[in-house]
């Protein structure tokens, strides 16, 4: 059974190229280049944002928080 840390571990690579998937899609239609440029950089921000609210937010914080 999936628990929360390896679902966590699962949705920061996912997160990650889901940018370069979105930009991709864009593109393949009628995309402009103002609009796709930022839609890479928007996957890795996702995934770095996930990092983060893990660690100050998730259990790890608690974790240290009852120390």
């Amino acid at each position: 059974m999936l628990e929360r840390p390896d679902l966590v571990l699962a949705a920061i690579p996912l997160l990650g190229v889901s940018g370069l998937a979105l930009q991709s899609v864009v593109v393949a239609g009628i995309g402009t280049g103002l609009l796709t440029g930022p839609l890479a950089v928007t996957g890795y921000l996702a995934a770095l944002a996930l990092v983060f609210r893990e660690l100050l937010v998730g259990p790890v914080a608690e974790r240290s928080g009852e120390s």
